[in-house]
């Protein structure tokens, strides 16, 4: 019950203390991790690629598949600032993947472009950022709120 209180708290605080520019800031990640799925998805040869390059081919490719969709459908739905914080945290274990685990075998901390690097994690970052703010004013959800008969 105290879990449900704070969460409930955070809530009430990220309403009252919403910025306007950052509906907008969450309408441009939305579209942008929609981009990152669409061309997920359009690089084949990637995708084929993952799934031979380990032991375990059956769950390389259901983890694309699940990558794929919810960026597909993740940033549709961050875009929109329908159901936002579910669609987040669908994207969190993704874009942590992304931050820690891949870009460590390119050298974490190396001195060279990491120009991919600093993208996942400006994208992290602002993912967990909405996951405490929520949708906002420009958002289905905050629609739905305000016009609950229709």
């Amino acid at each position: 019950m105290k879990k449900m209180d704070a969460v409930a708290k955070i809530e009430k605080w990220a309403d009252k203390h919403h910025p306007i520019w950052i509906d907008y800031v969450r309408i441009a990640l939305g579209l942008f991790i929609l981009y990152k799925g669409i061309l997920f998805i359009s690089d084949t040869d990637a995708l084929i690629g993952i799934s031979k390059t380990a032991d375990l081919a059956f769950f390389n490719m259901a983890l694309a598949h699940y990558v794929a969709f919810a960026h597909l459908v993740g940033g549709i739905l961050i875009a929109l600032g329908l159901v936002t914080r579910l669609a987040v945290l669908f994207q969190l274990p993704i874009l942590f993947f992304a931050v820690f685990f891949v870009n460590i075998q390119q050298g974490f901390l190396s001195l060279g472009n990491n120009l991919e690097f600093e993208i996942s994690l400006v994208i992290l970052l602002l993912l967990i950022v909405f996951l405490v703010y929520g949708s906002g004013k420009y958002s289905v959800d905050h629609w739905m709120k305000t016009h609950p008969n229709a």
